[in-house]
């Protein structure tokens, strides 16, 4: 199939975009960040990173996420890192997650790794 001139090489499933954000911003997730990841990794079409308050935060939210796209029939999603809730990765196929405390988040700074030109968040 020929690929339409002003389409993207690859598309992000918005629905599932969408359905991921707005379980993170229920869950009160902080500094919510989408970084397009088309034609720069066979991975994903993107990933989402958000912050929990607190490792048991950052289990909840992952926790909640991964019930959420079951429910929606994407199904089982697999979940790493919710034990410790330091830094809990979400594979939502498409889409992957990634939900840090915010000092964990910090030190390996994903966005500053994905070059992603926004200015630095600050911590208040």
């Amino acid at each position: 199939m020929k690929k339409a001139a002003n389409q993207p090489l690859y598309a992000v499933d918005e629905a599932l975009l969408e359905r991921i954000k707005a379980s993170l911003d229920d869950d009160k997730a902080l500094d919510i960040v989408t970084i397009p990841l088309e034609g720069r990794s066979s991975l994903a079409d993107a990933l989402v990173i958000a912050t929990g308050t607190s490792s048991r935060h950052v289990a909840s939210i992952a926790d909640h996420l991964a019930r959420k796209l079951k429910d929606a029939g994407y199904g089982t999603r697999p979940v790493n890192g919710a034990q410790q809730g330091d830094w809990v990765l979400v594979d939502a196929g498409d889409v992957i997650v990634h939900i840090f405390r915010a000092e964990v988040r910090d030190y390996y700074d994903l966005e500053g790794m994905w070059s992603v030109d926004e200015p630095k968040r600050s911590r208040a």
